[in-house]
């Protein structure tokens, strides 16, 4: 096998303007990668784009900032015809957009589990579908969705209708490893799984909450962003924890679930 060439890589990264996702567009423009980043907002976009230029000052790619709702399907679809058309193709596609909730189970509305599933997990699915295809026809690609420990070991019910979308992304994400593991062994699917991270993750949850970066124990955007990187850079398809710990974590729950505790 060839060795990994930064240089040569087209990365599309959405949820872009803050937190991971800009932390992993530092990081995949400092070894050299051309970026394709999304977000809705785009004064930050802009920011984080600028910023992507210094940090590839030793090895320049380009990049390119489109304005995205990933909830809607069509601006999914030119997110990734905007990114074919400056570069000609999209090697990795990092679906990382998000939102969190502050609401016990029993108090969810529709309105917001339905804000839940749109955000965390048909915003990945019409990543899926626009991006496949074009990975099909090439013979290769790397899709990677970004989701949390509470998939794993729900241990905060506060945010119960999110760790529900990111479990169901999760499902969804395995999915399609195994649909395309036998067709086209050479597209890898991954599922990224953090647990705290220093963000404003929980002051932008829907109903409020915490602030993430006061929690102990978080990690930071940047270390985070390293192992994502680091996933890009081994092709590695399946599970991606951020910490080393974290799979012991997740079987442990599991053992208890099965013997009933």
């Amino acid at each position: 096998m060839s060795a990994f060439d930064w240089k040569s890589q087209v990365i599309v990264v959405t949820g872009a303007s803050a937190g991971i996702g800009a932390a992993l567009v530092q990081a995949v423009a400092r070894r050299g990668a051309s970026v394709v980043l999304a977000a809705r907002r785009r004064n930050e976009l802009d920011a984080v784009a600028r910023a992507a230029h210094v940090a590839a000052r030793s090895a320049p790619g380009e990049h390119l900032a489109v304005v995205a709702d990933v909830t809607r399907r069509a601006d999914v679809a030119r997110l990734r015809d905007a990114a074919i058309d400056r570069f000609g193709r999209v090697d990795v596609w990092v679906s990382n957009a998000g939102r969190g909730i502050t609401r016990p189970l029993l108090a969810l509305t529709d309105d917001e589990l339905d804000a839940m599933i749109a955000v965390n997990v048909k915003s990945a699915l019409y990543g899926m579908q626009a991006v496949v295809p074009h990975f099909q026809s090439r013979g290769r690609g790397h899709l990677l969705h970004v989701s949390t420990m509470l998939a794993r070991v729900p241990f905060a019910p506060i945010r119960s209708a999110y760790m529900a979308a990111k479990a169901a992304l999760g499902s969804l994400s395995e999915t399609l490893r195994m649909e395309l593991a036998q067709s086209h062994p050479e597209i890898r699917v991954a599922t990224v799984y953090p647990g705290v991270v220093a963000t404003d993750f929980g002051l932008n949850a829907l109903g409020g909450g915490p602030d993430s970066r006061s929690l102990p124990g978080a990690q930071s955007a940047d270390e985070v962003a390293a192992v994502i990187a680091d996933a890009i850079e081994a092709r590695r398809g399946g599970d991606v924890y951020t910490r080393p710990e974290a799979l012991d974590r997740v079987l442990g729950y599991l053992r208890a679930l099965g013997q009933g505790t």
